[in-house]
C-alpha cells in the first residue's frame, strides 16, 4: 500500500493508500469529485551529520586561532565526537595507515605503511613527469 496526498477540484485535500503507483486515483471522500495526486513533502528521518573529516580539521596552531582557548575547546570536542563516530563506523575513518613519506615525489600521493615501495616509487616518478 502506497500513501499519496490528493486534492479535488473543490480544494478538498486528503491522504489515501493505493495498491500500486499505477492505480486509479480515488474520488474525493467529501464530494466524490475526481482527484489528482499532490507532490508530497520529503521526510528524511534518522539522518546524522558526520561533521568535518580529518582532512578538513585544523592541522596547525594558526588554524585553531593561534591557540585561543575557545577554539581549542571547540576543535577538541569536534575531534572527540568524530573519533567516537569512527569507532562505531570504521568506514568513515578513511586510510589511517601511518605516512612514511610525504615530500618530494610523494607530495601528491604519500607513501603509507603497507604500500609496495617499488610500485609506489615507479608511479610517483611516472606521475611527476
Amino acid at each position: 500500500m502506497i500513501l499519496h496526498d490528493f486534492r479535488c477540484g473543490r480544494d478538498h485535500r486528503f491522504e489515501a493508500g493505493l495498491a500500486s503507483m499505477n492505480a486509479d486515483n480515488p474520488p474525493c471522500p467529501i464530494c466524490q469529485a475526481p482527484t489528482r495526486k499532490l507532490m508530497s513533502a520529503v521526510h528524511m528521518g534518522n539522518s546524522a551529520d558526520a561533521g568535518p573529516s580529518r582532512e578538513q580539521m585544523p592541522h596547525s596552531w594558526e588554524s585553531i586561532g593561534g591557540g585561543h582557548p575557545d577554539a581549542v575547546a571547540h576543535w577538541r570536542r569536534t575531534i572527540e565526537k568524530r573519533e567516537k563516530l569512527e569507532e562505531k563506523y570504521p568506514e568513515l575513518a578513511g586510510d589511517r595507515r601511518p605516512v612514511l613519506a610525504h615530500e618530494g615525489i610523494f607530495a601528491k600521493r604519500p607513501l603509507r605503511a603497507g604500500d609496495d615501495i617499488q610500485k609506489a616509487t615507479q608511479e610517483a616518478l611516472t606521475n611527476q613527469e
